[in-house]
């Protein structure tokens, strides 16, 4: 493994140095969309009770089945009496109510409703129980390795557990793989009937607070606290969040607030390098040519840290000498960027050309090289 450190084209623009942010949240992961970067991470890998946060993967079930045509937002799903008597947030379902898929949805994700949770979950997979085996597929599926599901509502399961990190994780798949229904996570009101006037505003404290906030689900049990799966968008940057863990609504409020100010305060987007960019070069082992230069696949843009100037560090790492033939835009090294305050960012690097394997003077070359090499530190042996 070859590393090779950079004072990186960071010296020119003088990056920062951003204050250490601390949250009072038990777990944490903050996350910024456009540019792929962590911000924040708290215990963001730890499975933890998510409570209805957990409601994020019912929806996106109920997603799923829309894109794939098995059902329309017109279909209507029956009541059973399983739904019906679940406690807490609910939408005062009865067994006479045949509400709509569209229905469902808000009363999912405006309500809580945990007996719309039942509903969706019969209505797609028969029973809870099969419904929770499914869940536990698709998130497997979707790369979240530290969540387990027993129920479509959050109730409390000691195998219903998420970390902040696969609820994040979740929120942006369902911002990106379903526009068309993203924009139901703010609304701020469902009067469903008019059968629970206290129970028909979204409890997203970040909605009405014209930050840009626009989703996604709070959730709150005794045995978790107060948590939320936030996102807010300003100027084209988007952030994602999962936090949980707080101690009051207040509380949960104030943090999530404080969150997203910090990440659209505290930090600059920057185009350091366009795509293409050589950034270094390897040791091409039997090939045409003896070097390959290491350009970006992408252009570099970083979140840079606002408050004072300081130099990135940069390192390359790869196997070397890389071996021929190698294709253009094949992926041979990463480069890792260390910024202020937040973590390490992995950027790939990739073949500027191709170099094709090497005839027999290059392989001759290439073994006199070695033998060279071999000699020299024989001979410094003796010497010294």
């Amino acid at each position: 493994m070859f590393r090779l450190l950079l004072p990186l084209i960071v010296v020119l623009l003088g990056a920062a140095q951003a204050l250490g942010f601390e949250t009072r949240a038990r777990a944490a992961w903050v996350y910024d969309m456009t540019t792929d970067t962590v911000l924040l991470a708290k215990d963001a890998d730890v499975p933890l009770p998510p409570a209805s946060m957990s409601k994020l993967m019912t929806i996106n079930m109920l997603f799923e089945a829309l894109r794939d045509g098995r059902i329309s937002l017109e279909d209507r799903f029956s009541v059973s009496s399983r739904a019906k008597a679940m406690g807490g947030s609910t939408m005062f379902l009865n067994e006479t109510d045949r509400p709509t898929v569209e229905e469902l949805i808000k009363g999912i994700i405006v309500l809580s409703g945990n007996d719309a949770c039942v509903v969706v979950a019969e209505g797609l997979a028969g029973t809870e129980e099969n419904f929770a085996r499914q869940m536990n597929e698709r998130a497997r599926a979707l790369g979240l390795s530290n969540s387990t599901f027993a129920n479509a509502s959050g109730w409390p399961h000691p195998n219903q557990k998420m970390s902040m990190h696969d609820l994040g994780r979740l929120a942006v798949h369902l911002i990106r793989d379903f526009p068309e229904y993203y924009g139901y996570f703010s609304l701020t009101e469902f009067p469903f009937d008019g059968r629970a006037p206290q129970n028909r505003f979204n409890r997203n404290p970040l909605l009405k607070l014209g930050i840009g906030a626009d989703g996604l689900k709070t959730g709150h049990t005794q045995e978790s606290g107060y948590g939320l799966v936030g996102s807010a968008v300003q100027n084209g940057r988007r952030i994602v969040f999962a936090i949980t863990g707080l101690s009051s609504e207040r509380e949960r409020a104030e943090e999530a607030e404080r969150i997203v100010n910090w990440a659209f305060r505290d930090f600059v987007q920057k185009t350091v390098a366009e795509k293409g960019t050589r950034m270094a070069e390897a040791e091409v082992w039997l090939g045409a040519e003896r070097r390959v230069g290491l350009v970006l696949e992408r252009d570099l843009t970083l979140l840079l840290p606002s408050l004072a100037r300081d130099n990135l560090k940069a390192e390359i790492v790869y196997e070397s000498p890389v071996e021929a033939p190698i294709a253009e835009g094949q992926k041979l090294a990463e480069m890792h960027i260390e910024l202020p305050g937040i973590p390490t960012v992995t950027i790939p690097l990739v073949a500027e050309t191709a170099v094709a394997k090497g005839g027999v003077a290059s392989r001759l070359r290439t073994a006199l090289g070695i033998l060279g090499g071999r000699l020299m530190t024989e001979l410094s042996g003796l010497w010294s």
